[in-house]
């Protein structure tokens, strides 16, 4: 099992504001731009997860 990171709680607070944010964009329109943000949101929650054990943000998804 991974350690938790130095910086947890800043990362623990970046990933709640992100998951927020996607599930914002969600629910506007299907533009290019509200997708391609959402990927690149995705891929910012993916490097934040990745730096914690699995499953550790399974709680708030």
């Amino acid at each position: 099992m991974k350690d938790i990171p130095k910086r947890f709680p800043e990362y623990s607070i970046m990933h709640k504001t992100i998951l927020n944010q996607i599930k914002k964009l969600e629910k506007e329109d299907k533009s290019l731009e509200v997708q391609n943000k959402i990927k690149i949101y995705t891929l910012e929650l993916k490097k934040i997860e990745d730096m914690f054990p699995k499953n550790f943000f399974e709680k708030e998804n």
